[in-house]
């Protein structure tokens, strides 16, 4: 099984109403949440840890899970209010406001994290749920305190409009990066991280450091894979766009998918992965994110759509 470890929110997209008039409608999200979901509908074994409130938006969070296949058993229910984002467009770019003071996925206190049991062989952390305390210390304890027994898959995902002390920040990002198996970033993520430093070094870098794959996404430019002495461009697949909302998350979720079909979610299997099972999963994972921005918000594909 593969446990997401991250935040779970709802977000408020723009639609027009009657009379063309503007209004905003909830749908389920955040960025390990959306890769718990699309784990569970390209049919792998996948639970999520975070905190999820009471309200009646923290049940239609419970429902998504469950409806694509996810074990909730882990989740930390609390009485405290549910995370909401409100998203806008410039050029059918994402730009997000939150209201997270408080929140019951926020509020997560360090030692009070699940102990998980054998059958979770890897776990995925990433994205805002790092950047505030209570709740980034307990996710960073959680990776460092499973390291040395299961696959560790980190995607940054970062939101740098949330980032308010920017030093911690960097600094629990560069010790989860130390420890992760597996690394995902976003060129805009590299950007804002390290600015001007050579993508090709920093993913070796990163290997020679102990992870043993490092994936670098560039929108429509495709994506770039690092394994051992092995480089592979992926080129992205032309469809017609919507947004890209959830592409990252959807690309994600597929190589844990195909890497888990392949029998690789353990640490000593991904460390001798075979070029061609690079391939395979990088292939998968962009059909997957051509499918997710050719529809509206973050909404993962499913086993038979790829």
């Amino acid at each position: 099984m593969i446990v997401c470890c991250g935040e779970a929110l709802v977000d408020f997209f723009p639609v027009t109403c009657g009379q063309g008039k503007q209004a905003f409608q909830p749908f389920a999200g955040g960025s390990i949440f959306n890769v718990a979901i699309g784990l569970g509908r390209l049919g792998s074994r996948v639970g999520y840890f975070g905190g999820i409130s009471r309200d009646f938006f923290g049940d239609m969070l419970l429902d998504a899970l469950v409806a694509s296949s996810v074990d909730t058993s882990l989740v930390a229910i609390s009485d405290r209010p549910s995370t909401l984002a409100f998203v806008s467009f410039e050029n059918s770019q994402p730009r997000y406001a939150f209201f997270d003071q408080g929140s019951a996925g926020r509020m997560l206190e360090s030692g009070n994290g699940p102990v998980f049991s054998g059958e979770v062989r890897a776990l995925h952390f990433g994205s805002f749920s790092l950047i505030n305390d209570p709740a980034a210390s307990l996710y960073e304890e959680l990776a460092a305190g499973n390291a040395g027994q299961r696959l560790i898959s980190l995607d940054p995902n970062i939101r740098p409009t949330l980032v308010g002390k920017k030093t911690p920040y960097l600094e629990r990002l560069e010790r989860m990066l130390a420890i992760a198996d597996i690394i995902k970033v976003s060129d805009e993520d590299l950007e804002w991280l390290f600015p001007g430093a050579d993508e090709d070094l920093l993913a070796n870098d990163w290997l020679k450091g102990g992870a043993r794959l490092v994936i670098i996404t560039r929108g429509s430019r495709g994506a770039v894979a690092y394994i051992k002495d092995f480089r592979f461009v992926q080129p992205a697949i032309s469809t017609i766009f919507k947004d890209s909302v959830g592409a990252g998350d959807s690309f994600g979720a597929a190589i844990l998918a195909s890497l888990d079909g392949q029998g690789l979610l353990e640490k000593s299997r991904l460390a001798e992965i075979l070029p061609a099972q690079l391939e395979t999963a990088m292939a998968m994972a962009a059909r997957a994110a051509a499918i997710t921005v050719s529809r509206a918000g973050a909404n993962p594909p499913w086993q038979h759509e790829l």
